[in-house]
Order: structure tokens, then C-alpha cells, then sequence
């Protein structure tokens, strides 16, 4: 019997797949605890549509990403901290900063969970790594520059 999972179900298959199974454990195991129901026409029907709305979806976000990614290429950010002797901060810049100050400077918001980079304690210039989207990442420049 063919059979829509409704669910992850293992050694069977994943969410979403269609997959031959015996009559009785369908109809012993899986319909009752609804994590299948049997793959009729209609049924097929809305799976096809649901897995179309999901690709379109995805395919926006991918764009909606890489259109960010061209934007903030290779840019640069400075950032004015006050700092000690030898080039110190007094506290340190971290990701959440510079969402903000690409914010600020780019009028585009970015998550700090996407701003790969260590916590800047130093004046300098440092390269840090946005990854917007798998597969989709750029690359910018932070410069630190010492407050007066």
C-alpha cells in the first residue's frame, strides 16, 4: 500500500515521502497513530502543492539573501571606541555592534547570530564573515578607530 508520511518515521522514511509499506502496518500502525495517511489522488494532490509553495518560498528567500550579499560586498564599517594605551578597548565591539552599525551605516538589518567574527578587544582592521542564508555569505571590513 502507498502511503503519504505525515511524519519522520525510522527506517521507514521522512516527512513528506511517499513510500510502499505492508496493508497491516499501515493500518495497524500508522494511520492510528497518524503519522501516514493513504496516498489517494487528492491526498497527492495537496502534497504536490504544499512541496511547490515550500519551493517558491525558499527560492524568495535565496533571492531576498543574495541580494543582501551584494550590498554589503566587500564594504567597510568604522567604528569609534574609546581605547587605552596600545591600542585597547575600554570593553570590546561583538557581533550584536556591528548588526547595528550595519544598520546605521546600510540601512539593512542583519542578525548578530549571522556575523561570524571573534569579539574585537584591539584598534585595527578586522575581516568578519556574514552568512545570510547556507550557501550565501559575504565578506566585510571593521575598522577600529581609536576615540579622541
Amino acid at each position: 500500500m502507498k502511503v503519504i508520511l505525515l511524519s519522520d518515521v525510522k527506517g521507514l522514511g521522512k516527512k513528506g515521502e511517499v513510500v510502499n509499506t505492508s496493508d497491516g502496518y499501515a493500518r495497524n500502525f500508522l494511520f492510528p497513530r497518524k503519522l501516514a495517511s493513504e496516498a489517494t489522488d487528492s491526498n497527492l494532490h495537496v502534497l504536490n502543492a504544499k512541496k511547490e509553495i515550500e519551493r517558491r518560498k525558499k527560492l524568495e528567500e535565496t533571492e531576498a539573501a543574495q541580494k543582501v550579499a551584494n550590498e554589503l560586498m566587500n564594504k567597510e564599517i568604522t567604528v569609534k571606541a574609546k581605547a587605552g594605551e596600545g591600542g585597547r578597548l575600554f570593553g570590546a565591539i561583538t557581533s550584536k555592534d556591528v548588526a547595528e552599525y550595519i544598520e546605521k551605516q546600510y540601512k539593512v538589518k542583519v542578525e548578530k547570530k549571522k556575523i561570524v567574527m571573534d569579539t574585537i578587544k584591539l584598534v585595527g582592521t578586522f575581516n568578519i564573515e556574514i552568512k545570510l542564508y547556507p550557501e550565501i555569505s559575504t565578506k566585510m571590513k571593521v575598522i577600529i578607530v581609536p576615540e579622541q
